[in-house]
């Protein structure tokens, strides 16, 4: 079940900062609210700054994909797609992502999903677009983590007050600070594959 946002939502000063146009936030996934619950006390700390990114992929992906959003798709992969980093205390965190977030997808009996899945968590870093499987939401969702890695700065022909919207919804929270410490960690040990998520 999805919220739209609205201005009674919000706070009058944070009514005065967004500007509601033509596309609507989504300030809440119940689906990925259920997903974060029992990793609370595992992410800490880190608990709002993920939480918030990944409501602001959430949005921008539910956004390019339009009408082919499956939005319970998008908040899975959106749960699962860093969550390796606090899981497995690792900066190689794209296969333990998967994994979890295939078996959750077992256990809710949605194995069909799976390999789409899979493939939003494993392409979200791809530099280059995807091609092999253009009905799926890989390519949406690549584009939406790369919105927001990017601070906005890369839009992908969303509306420039929507990408604002959302960044102004989702505080960052340190989640961008705490990427570059993990940069840093791994760049100490492997020099020469500081960023093994990336891809061309």
């Amino acid at each position: 079940m999805l919220v739209i946002l609205n201005p009674s939502y919000l706070s009058f000063s944070r009514r005065k900062q967004l500007k509601l146009y033509d596309m609507n936030v989504v300030p809440e996934s119940l689906l990925l609210d259920d997903l974060f619950a029992p990793y609370r006390q595992m992410l800490g700390a880190d608990y709002d700054g993920y939480r918030n990114h990944c409501l602001r992929v959430f949005n921008f992906c539910c956004a390019l994909a339009g009408k082919n959003a499956d939005t319970d798709k998008i908040a899975v992969a959106a749960f699962f797609h860093d969550i390796g980093i606090w899981s497995d205390n690792t900066f190689d965190y794209i296969r333990p992502s998967q994994l979890l977030a295939r078996r959750y997808l077992e256990k809710a009996n949605r194995d069909a999903w799976c390999d789409e899945i899979e493939s939003m968590i494993g392409e979200h870093h791809k530099v280059s677009p995807y091609k092999p499987n253009p009905s799926w939401l890989v390519e949406p969702f690549r584009k939406a983590d790369w919105i927001d890695l990017s601070g906005g700065l890369l839009r992908f022909h969303l509306p420039d007050d929507f990408v604002t919207n959302v960044i102004l919804a989702f505080p960052n929270a340190g989640f961008h600070k705490k990427l570059v410490a993990l940069t840093a960690e791994r760049f100490k040990t492997h020099p020469f594959n500081p960023l093994p998520m990336m891809k061309l």
